[in-house]
């Protein structure tokens, strides 16, 4: 255990118990939740209030026409009913026009089906994509990535093999892939773009390799877009207009595609995410699934099979939440960027203080260009290693999370989410930042 200044600007007797009594081997190997568990106890011993970018929950207000929408559907008596497996036909519907005002896709509204949360939505993915035939073995991860789904393959009991994407960028990146779709074990793909953690973006390059590598080796790439839209760089939030989000789905027929309400519309606390399976996947006939479920077909599986086992349907009320959300977007009268260019603006000064006082940016470049302002951003402190790190800054009032657990290269670093950090605490984040380069130079 690292020791820390006894002059710390949270009492380093009680952290250094906190610790101990987590039963944690190592803090900065914790998942995420572990981390939120202890800090939440030490700010409740302290009183201190922590600067907190462990976890990656939104921080503005939720998108107001879905708080409508939903109350509107409780007051009717929806919470009585039972929600139909596939979605409401409504928010089916939102999300299809949704899909091609955005991303410029044609998908019918039967594969587009709601789930509570993009977390179940990839569940559902590997129990079906991971199983459609026996030959192959599990989940290619490209990373870094979201630590709890390689949890979740893990529970399910799949393989998997993943590699840190940062040295095979452009056309790098195919050869690092046929050196794993080539052993014919490979099932699925998973990447998320825009980056969690690093906020890097997938050129329409690297997403044409994956597309095309996808259909000649027949595995299906699930494309998780948790922060649609959210590479500022750009403005993808016209609808029907360029520039269309980028997505794999312009080079292969093979993809599944998770699309979260958290992020982008400040939804997280409803649990309903968007999963979009292309046509041809979708009606595609699998043989082998009959080991698992009724059916050999990819899309009745994935509903009837899955999802049905999983939860028997999604929140019914937050379905038409969503659904007054989409309608809104959808028409052009609710632009979600405006409100989320919020979390880049934040990202911008923090990176900033941080690097004023002694630490770098470890993901600082995308391809030839800096890194976007976003949601995340990525540092090292000189001397330390990213799981020691995390450990160190609880003494000093700041929790991210390590770089370690997101299958990253780059053991250095840690991950910092700008959500939960409002423009008030950024004095107090570079008193904090100051006193630990002073601790620490």
């Amino acid at each position: 255990m690292l020791k820390a200044n006894k002059n710390t600007p949270i009492d380093s007797q009680v952290v250094q118990r906190l610790v101990m009594e987590s039963g944690l081997p190592e803090i900065g190997k914790g998942t995420i939740r572990e981390i939120v568990r202890l800090v939440n106890r030490i700010e409740e011993t302290t009183g201190e209030k922590f600067v907190r970018m462990e976890m990656g929950v939104p921080g503005l207000p939720p998108a107001q026409a879905g708080v409508e929408a939903e109350i509107e559907a409780l007051r009717k008596g929806v919470a009585s009913k039972y929600p139909m497996i596939e979605g409401v036909k409504e928010l089916k519907e939102e999300i299809s026009r949704f899909v091609k005002l955005f991303l410029n896709l044609d998908v019918n509204p039967e594969g587009c089906i709601p789930t509570v949360g993009s977390m179940m939505g990839s569940m559902a993915a590997f129990l079906v994509a991971n199983r459609n035939n026996k030959s192959k073995e599990g989940t290619l991860f490209i990373d870094p990535g979201f630590p709890v789904q390689k949890q979740q393959v893990k529970v399910l009991g799949h393989e998997y093999c993943s590699f840190d994407i940062y040295k095979y960028r452009g056309n790098k990146l195919r050869a690092k892939l046929l050196s794993y779709l080539k052993t014919g074990k490979v099932s699925s793909i998973l990447y998320s773009n825009p980056n969690n953690p690093s906020w890097i973006c997938f050129t329409d390059e690297e997403l044409k390799i994956i597309g095309e590598l996808a259909t000649e080796y027949d595995v299906v790439v699930i494309e998780d877009l948790a922060y649609f839209g959210m590479d500022f760089r750009k403005d993808f939030s016209r609808p029907g207009k360029t520039p269309y989000q980028p997505t794999v789905a312009n080079y292969t027929d093979n993809y599944l595609l998770l699309i979260s309400s958290s992020k982008a519309f400040s939804y997280a606390g409803q649990r309903v995410g968007m999963m979009v399976v292309a046509d041809k996947l979708f009606s595609r006939k699998y043989p082998d699934l009959k080991r698992f479920y009724t059916s050999d077909g990819f899309g009745y599986s994935i509903i009837y099979g899955a999802l049905y086992a999983l939860s028997a349907g999604v929140c019914h009320s937050a379905q038409y939440g969503l659904t007054g959300i989409l309608k809104e977007v959808n028409e052009g009268r609710y632009n979600y960027r405006d409100d989320v260019l919020e979390y880049g603006e934040r990202a911008k000064v923090m990176k900033k203080l941080f690097t004023g006082n002694g630490f770098s940016i470890v993901y600082d470049m995308d391809m030839d260009e800096p890194i976007a302002d976003g949601f995340y951003f990525t540092f090292s402190y000189p001397g330390f290693s990213g799981v020691d790190l995390i450990e160190e800054l609880l003494y000093y009032g700041i929790s991210a999370i390590s770089l370690d657990i997101t299958g990253s290269e780059r053991h250095e670093g840690v991950r910092a989410c700008v959500s939960q950090v409002q423009k008030s605490q950024f004095k107090i984040l570079e008193h904090r930042l100051k006193v630990f380069n002073q601790d620490h130079a």
